[in-house]
């Protein structure tokens, strides 16, 4: 894999190799030239949440279009199967067995970093554990290339004033939320631009708020005080349009890193109503995160908010003249959640493969970790593509820096632009996981073979095996039959597990 990275790190080859191909412009030094990239994460958005990945409930038109013009992947992977690691992995091109973080940690030695009246009046307990300050990651490099850098949406891996903020990390314009514990309400009493609270017109209403006392549950009414006056959501939109506004005789990167569909359960009315009308009456949701009065049309409501969103910066790049010299990749952080309200199963959020509690996030089987991407980039990319070969999160710096024209460090991907221009594209002998949550877990496919080592901290250190091809859904553990397949998917994980700087990511730990 490394002589592999050092191939695409020749420019010269790689200029050669591109210029016969249909990005001319992209050729040249030339920062006019370099194409716009816009990278879409959604939180928690499951693997056929889409329209064009057979979704059958949801209504995504303006996303489906991106896959209709450009390429949809069948077999691509998350970093992790939850949040921060994830983020990480995609930002260092390292996979959860050499990354920095591995699992989600709030820092709770810092004091009482779950509650958000403590949080709103010390910024010192929000955000995550930050990474080393000498990490690279994609926007410096891209910033080496000439592109101006933003990233609008949930940060997650460095608390306000640590090493590892968005600005410190090569982003020129970061607004959103630092911390993902703030990103568990939509109407949230401030937002981060750049390295500074901006306060909202929103008071603080803490998850797991409950409905009033006496409430009727059946009254739309007694839900009023869950909809407040700023939704995060527009709000970052509106920085995002700026954002591309805004930049003039430079190419920019975008990294929007969305909330949506992450928990809880808040969307616009409008929205809301269409899906009830849709959906019919629903039994409400008065549990975790936010009580909801229709909690299918809401979650439901979320996503198609997002959608018309997604499809009106389309629109603002073509009425620039800059939709066909922008890239724009569309993928989740994870697979579907199970909480908050959500009901993945209602919306067989994960099809083909189980989304269920302990099939979806959370978890390293199939649910949990194979998401939606989508690849479009027109006059550049052949639309109306499916894309087979097996990608992952950490093949995103590589090809990100391939197509700017930057060096790539060392990582543990392979640039998928040959795959874009539907060139021969070389894939991974194995992709691996670890997942130091949950009980601990480790994954690792090689071609159609899936290892899987679920409960490494009660004790268990027996791999199962499944057939991809044959068995996606991962029900019948056929590791007996093949001891030789089983073996080497050991010797794989075995190999690429690295001992990580925190001990609680540690999955090799005994305590």
């Amino acid at each position: 894999m490394k002589t592999l990275n050092e191939f695409y790190r020749n420019k010269r080859l790689l200029a050669l190799a591109l210029c016969g191909g249909a990005i001319l412009p992209a050729c040249t030094n030339n920062n006019q030239t370099k194409p716009n990239i816009i990278y879409i994460l959604a939180d928690d958005l499951g693997y056929a949440e889409l329209g064009c990945y057979k979704q059958q409930l949801i209504e995504t038109p303006n996303i489906d279009k991106l896959a209709q013009d450009g390429i949809m992947f069948t077999n691509h992977y998350s970093g992790s199967p939850v949040s921060a690691p994830s983020r990480c992995v995609l930002f260092t091109g390292k996979h959860t067995g050499h990354a920095y973080i591995r699992g989600n940690d709030e820092a709770g030695e810092r004091g009482d970093v779950w509650s958000h009246a403590a949080m709103l009046a010390d910024s010192t307990l929000e955000g995550q554990r930050p990474v080393p300050a000498e990490t690279v990651m994609i926007p410096k490099l891209l910033k080496q290339a000439g592109y101006k850098t933003a990233c609008i949406g949930k940060w997650g891996l460095g608390y306000p004033g640590s090493v590892s903020t968005p600005n410190k990390m090569g982003f020129d314009f970061f607004y959103g939320y630092n911390c993902q514990r703030q990103a568990h309400t939509y109407f949230p009493p401030f937002l981060y631009r750049n390295e500074s609270r901006e306060y909202l017109n929103n008071e603080l209403l803490p998850p797991n708020t409950k409905l009033d006392e006496g409430a009727d549950s059946l009254d739309i009414k007694s839900y009023s005080k869950y909809t407040q006056n700023s939704y995060a959501p527009d709000l970052m939109f509106n920085e995002i349009m700026n954002f591309v506004d805004d930049t003039q005789d430079q190419p920019f990167l975008l990294f929007w890193t969305t909330p949506v569909p992450h928990m809880p359960l808040q969307a616009p009315e409008h929205w809301v109503d269409y899906y009830v009308k849709k959906f019919g009456d629903e039994t409400p949701h008065l549990g975790g995160y936010f009580p909801c009065r229709y909690p299918h049309a809401t979650y439901a409501a979320m996503i198609s908010h997002w959608d018309e969103q997604i499809g009106k910066l389309v629109a603002k790049l073509k009425e620039k003249g800059e939709y066909e010299n922008t890239l724009i990749i569309f993928t989740s952080d994870n697979g579907p959640t199970f909480n908050g309200g959500t009901d993945s199963p209602f919306f067989d959020s994960a099809k083909p493969f189980k989304s269920e509690y302990g099939w979806g996030k959370t978890s390293l089987r199939e649910g949990g970790i194979r998401v939606p991407m989508i690849a479009c980039w027109t006059g550049k990319v052949k639309g109306g593509r499916t894309s087979n070969p097996v990608s992952a999160f950490w093949d995103v710096m590589p090809s990100l820096c391939e197509i700017a024209g930057v060096d790539t460090p060392e990582t543990d991907g392979i640039s998928f632009l040959p795959e874009l221009l539907g060139k021969e594209q070389t894939t991974h002998e194995f992709l691996y996981w670890e997942y130091p949550e949950s009980g601990g877990s480790k994954a690792v496919r090689m071609g159609k073979w899936k290892g899987y080592i679920p409960n490494i901290f009660r004790g268990n250190t027996e791999m199962q095996l499944y057939n991809l091809d044959l068995d996606p859904r991962e029900q019948t553990n056929i590791a007996k039959y093949h001891p030789e397949i089983v073996g080497q998917l050991t010797e794989i994980i075995d190999r690429e597990h690295t001992t990580p700087e925190i001990k609680r990511f540690d999955i090799n730990r005994t305590k």
